[in-house]
């Protein structure tokens, strides 16, 4: 169902408040340059900062420019059951066509905790269910065998994105869970190495600002031309590696806001970059090529 490159978007801001055109540029410009779909409201979107009524105006406005031309995916997860569903339930009602939904963060539950969690949610959703597992951020990582059990389980749960940063758990995924189960990366440094181990795509943060090349990467391999594909992953590296030196989604905001696109300050309690790593990500971006 998911395969290719899904941009996780910033939510752009104009001083403190939601920069609707700044948003609707972004996402025209995301799919003009091949992108498969659109991911509203995740980490880099700064889901935990925005309040109801911004959440259901930026997964509206993505579904509005979207057009159905590529599907629109709306994060939805909390470290509530009840509250996740309440939140999905909005998401079907503005229009998502997925939800993806994060490991329920700092009460940290067991793995049985998890199944009947997301089993919970599968049940309340009509929309496709993409599991998100980032240990690093909510101190929680769904093992493999959990999620086999959810895939046989629940129909309508239909992909991971995995960002343990463990290519041996991807793989272990991929044995107990086949082809018809949709692995993607979250780590954008780890996409290609995910691709050979049958990841299907990535919902990547670096497409933001380099949304053609991302996409080309999938397109190439799984055309089958890997020394193409590995090329872009190489180019990318650098610039995938400065998008991470402060905590996501602060550097790939300032590095819109240097190539000139809309994005703003991220919202407290993030803070602007740092004016010694500014000039990290500068110098990485001018090597890659661009003139800022």
């Amino acid at each position: 169902m998911f395969k290719g490159s899904y941009p996780a978007i910033v939510t752009p801001f104009k001083d403190t408040t939601l920069d609707e055109s700044g948003l609707r540029k972004h996402i025209t410009f995301l799919i003009e340059n091949g992108s498969s779909g659109i991911v509203a409201c995740g980490t880099t979107g700064e889901a935990p900062s925005l309040n109801d009524d911004e959440y259901e105006k930026v997964i509206k406005t993505a579904v509005e420019v979207s057009e159905n031309k590529v599907p629109v995916i709306a994060g939805a997860g909390t470290n509530s059951t009840a509250k996740t569903i309440k939140l999905i339930h909005k998401a079907e009602e503005c229009g998502a066509q997925g939800v993806l939904v994060v490991t329920p963060y700092y009460n940290k539950p067991p793995q049985e905790g998890l199944h009947q969690h997301y089993k919970k949610v599968s049940e309340e959703s009509r929309l496709p269910i993409i599991v998100y597992n980032v240990p690093g951020r909510t101190g929680c990582n769904i093992l493999a065998k959990t999620v086999a059990r959810l895939a046989k389980e629940c129909k309508n749960i239909v992909a991971i994105k995995e960002a343990s940063g463990n290519l041996d758990q991807v793989s272990e995924i991929q044995r107990l869970c086949g082809d018809d189960f949709d692995i993607l990366s979250g780590d954008d440094s780890l996409t290609l190495p995910m691709l050979a181990i049958g990841a299907k795509g990535v919902i990547s943060v670096v497409a933001n600002i380099l949304p053609h090349e991302v996409a080309q990467m999938c397109s190439l391999f799984f055309a089958g031309n890997i020394t193409q594909a590995r090329a872009i992953h190489v180019k990318l590296f650098p610039v995938i590696k400065a998008l991470f030196i402060e905590t996501n989604p602060i550097p790939v905001k300032k590095a819109m806001e240097l190539m000139g696109m809309h994005a703003g300050a991220p919202r407290l309690p993030l803070v602007e970059m740092n004016k010694e790593n500014t000039e990290v990500l500068k110098k990485v971006l001018v090597d890659y090529g661009m003139k800022l």
